[in-house]
Order: structure tokens, then sequence, then C-alpha cells
């Protein structure tokens, strides 16, 4: 998906590695979005101190809502997009030939490698409901500048766990690995924690985390002191680094998402659709792109449509640390 929403307090971002547990709740904060989405956007990640969690760099959710999506096609560049959806269906079409229905229960992951383009439509010509999840994941420098790839999966593991159930949508989580590929250590799981449910989530105490509400009631019991945390839609809970295992409980069952990862260390610029490591990377990625620049190719069965980039903002862009 497109960003059409660009603005200073995202434009720099990197990520200092964590040193410790931490609890820290991060409100969610509403992108306003029209033109051809027209949608409402909830922003948990990047946040203005926090812009990682692992090589996670971003996190919306489009809906819920009833709405016709038209996202002409655009590019991308340093990154995967990993699409969740929640309620209704997507048609999916890009440059390496893909087009598919992205619909509830299937994993769609797109690497951009050095450039890729898309588009995504909602089905028909009239408002349907529309909800679904949509993350980014940084590609490492080792795999940043390859090909491009598109992979879909409706078989994914799943872990039970007392009081609730566990998707491995991307990564590994509690020894169980997704088919999905990825390219830094990582873990992107759904939870359904039933209620009345109170869950121990195994952690990897080397990686930080973050947990989600997506829909329902929850708490986070991750204090010292035994006092939990309420969790609001679309909350983003940090646990930070040196922790084996949460506990999440809910009164009257809840949908989480939980992010983590091995703290990415690389310094990193997003702007727009593109994570870099430089201004002039970026800039040079925008002007291929406004060029129609082969780098980021045709997607099928579309014509001369497509997303312009907006203008690059009046300072160069750099790398900014995290805040913790």
């Amino acid at each position: 998906m497109t960003r059409l929403d660009v603005g200073t307090d995202e434009t720099d971002l990197s990520s200092d590695t964590c040193d410790g547990p931490r609890e820290l709740l991060l409100e969610p904060r509403e992108v306003p979005l029209g033109g051809v989405r027209a949608m409402a956007v909830h922003r948990s990640l990047p946040q203005r101190d926090l812009p990682t969690v692992g090589a996670w760099c971003f996190f919306d959710r489009f809906g819920p809502q009833d709405a016709v999506m038209r996202v002409d096609p655009h590019p991308h560049i340093g990154l995967q997009t990993v699409t969740w959806p929640l309620v209704g269906e997507i048609r999916h079409r890009d440059s390496v030939g893909s087009d598919v229905t992205i619909r509830r229960g299937a994993l769609n992951i797109m690497t951009s490698g050095r450039g890729i383009s898309h588009s995504e439509y909602s089905l028909g010509d009239e408002p349907g409901p529309l909800d679904a999840l949509q993350l980014w994941i940084v590609l490492p420098e080792g795999r940043r500048h390859g090909d491009p790839d598109f992979e879909r999966h409706e078989d994914l593991p799943t872990i039970a766990l007392t009081g609730a159930t566990a998707t491995v949508v991307v990564g590994e989580f509690a020894g169980v690995t997704s088919p999905a590929t990825v390219h830094t250590p990582i873990v992107g799981a759904e939870l359904v924690l039933q209620p009345g449910a109170r869950v121990r989530l195994p952690l990897r105490p080397e990686w930080e985390h973050a947990i989600t509400l997506v829909e329902g009631s929850a708490a986070v019991h991750a204090g010292r002191h035994g006092e939990p945390t309420e969790l609001g839609p679309l909350d983003l809970f940090y646990l930070g680094v040196n922790r084996d295992g949460v506990e999440v409980a809910t009164d009257s069952g809840a949908l989480l998402f939980l992010l983590g990862g091995e703290p990415f260390a690389e310094d990193l610029v997003m702007w727009w659709n593109f994570v870099g490591r430089g201004h002039d990377e970026i800039a040079r990625a925008r002007d291929e792109w406004e060029a129609g620049s082969e780098r980021f190719g045709r997607v099928v069965a579309h014509g001369l449509e497509r997303i312009p980039a907006p203008p690059l903002p009046h300072v160069r862009l750099t790398p900014r640390r995290r805040r913790l």
C-alpha cells in the first residue's frame, strides 16, 4: 500500500538498540488520507520515540469500514510489505506478475528489493466491508538491493496456548516458524484470546517485542509491581528486551498482534514508500519513479495510471534515533 501522508514527523528514522525491559504504552494516531483511498487509517508504528521494533518499521490498520479501495500503481524500495486481512477482499497486482485476491487467513508478503510497484483495489464498484493490517519490514543491507518477489501463504502454522491460539504470520514464535521468507530474525503473530483467559506468551529475551490490541479488551501484566496495563484499540505496548515471557489477560476475549525481533542496528531513512540509508538514495528512487524507470517495472493489467511521488522536503533527510 502507498502512503499518501508524508509528514515531517516521520521523514527520518533509524534505530538504536534497546538495553533492557520497557513498559511503554504508545497510542496510535489517525492518519488523514483522502484521494484514491479515502479510508480510515490508524498508525501504531513508527512512533516519534520508537521508529522500529526489531525490523518492523510500519504498522497500519485500515478499517473497519465500508469503502471502495482504489490504490493505483506505486513504488517501494528497501522493505517487505506484510498484508494481513481481517475482513473483505482486495485485488493485489504487482510488477513481478502477481494478480491475487487478498482475503482473511492468507498472508501476502511482497519483497521490494531494489524496486517494485503494485496496486490494490477492492472487488466490485460499490463500497464493501474492508479491514486489514499492513506492516512493513526493513530489509537488511544484504537483501535490499536484490530482486523483487511476492509470496502468498494460506496454510500458516498455529500454536495452542492455554486460553489462546497463536498464528505465526511471519518469523518464529514459541519454536514454530512461518513458511514466509524473511531476512532478519523476527516474529509477527496473531493471538486470539478466549474470554476470561490469562495467557503467558513465551518471548526470546535477546529480541525486543511489542503487543498491539486489534479487537476486544486486554491487559498486559509486565510490570515488576504486578499492576496490569490496559490496552486501548491499536495501542502499542513496547516491552523492550531481556524478557523470556509476558502475560496478557482478557475478560471478554481479544485479538492481539505480537511484533518482535532482533533489534535493527542499521541506520535507515524512511520517506513515502521508500526505506533507504540516506537522502541521496531516496531522492534518486523518487526521480526514477517520476521518470518511469524500468527499475520499478510495470504492474500487470494496468495502463498508464500511477500515483505520483510527493515533493521532497526542503531539508536533507537524515536518520533519527530512538529516544527511549
